[in-house]
């Protein structure tokens, strides 16, 4: 397996692949249902999101220092039936745990969101789809997204391809991010930076957001 990605790292590269975005001067900071459906094992759309949580709440202190915006999502149902989750609810049982009002679908207590964030409710991969994000981030002047949180493989990669696609520079933090399948999380992270975002580490990101705690907010 290594072998493989050693050789497609190669291989993209000379193809001109994963080119540099780099960050900008206005982030946003969106972290990704970090909910408890999502790091609870033992649910059945569940994993251990512990080691993220940790990285996720480090930028969101640096976030806060600098004056940066911080969204939170959750992901959530309120039809009986599920029909507001369309068909996508069909392809997963799990989908059945995301109940609006229900436990599942709050914040992971771990997690410092304070009272007064901004908590975004979608339906979706995306945290843009069917969302006001954009506007929020529009009304912010960002021009770039720092995204935090999990599914490497479902909402994190939704989220970046729709960031850059609505033309923002999209950063995904690889020790903040997270998914069940840990060669689904590899893959993500390899096709991401490849073609649609720039994956840093944690440090690059605190790095970055330190260089901004005399933005004006």
């Amino acid at each position: 397996m290594s072998e493989m990605v050693h050789a497609d790292t190669e291989f993209f590269r000379e193809r001109g692949f994963g080119l540099k975005l780099g960050f900008g001067v206005r982030p946003g900071l969106i972290v990704v249902d970090i909910i408890r459906a999502f790091t609870n094992p033992d649910m059945p759309l569940g994993s251990n999101m512990d080691d993220e949580i940790v990285a996720t709440n480090r930028l969101i202190d640096a976030s806060r220092e600098a004056s940066v915006p911080i969204f939170f999502t959750t992901t959530a149902y309120d039809d009986a039936s599920l029909k507001d989750g369309g068909v996508w609810v069909l392809k997963q049982k799990g989908a059945a745990t995301l109940r609006s009002g229900t436990a599942a679908v709050e914040l992971d207590p771990r997690l410092r969101h304070l009272p007064g964030d901004s908590i975004l409710v979608k339906k979706y991969a995306s945290c843009f789809f069917g969302t006001d994000l954009l506007s929020r981030l529009v009304s912010n002047g960002c021009d770039t997204l720092l995204i935090a949180g999990c599914t490497t493989s479902g909402c994190v990669r939704g989220t970046a391809v729709d960031a850059v696609q609505n033309g923002f520079r999209p950063v995904v933090v690889a020790e903040a991010v997270g998914d069940r399948s840990e060669a689904a999380h590899k893959q993500s992270l390899f096709d991401l930076q490849a073609k649609y975002c720039d994956v840093v580490t944690l440090a690059e990101a605190l790095d970055y957001l330190k260089t901004l705690r005399a933005y004006p907010s």
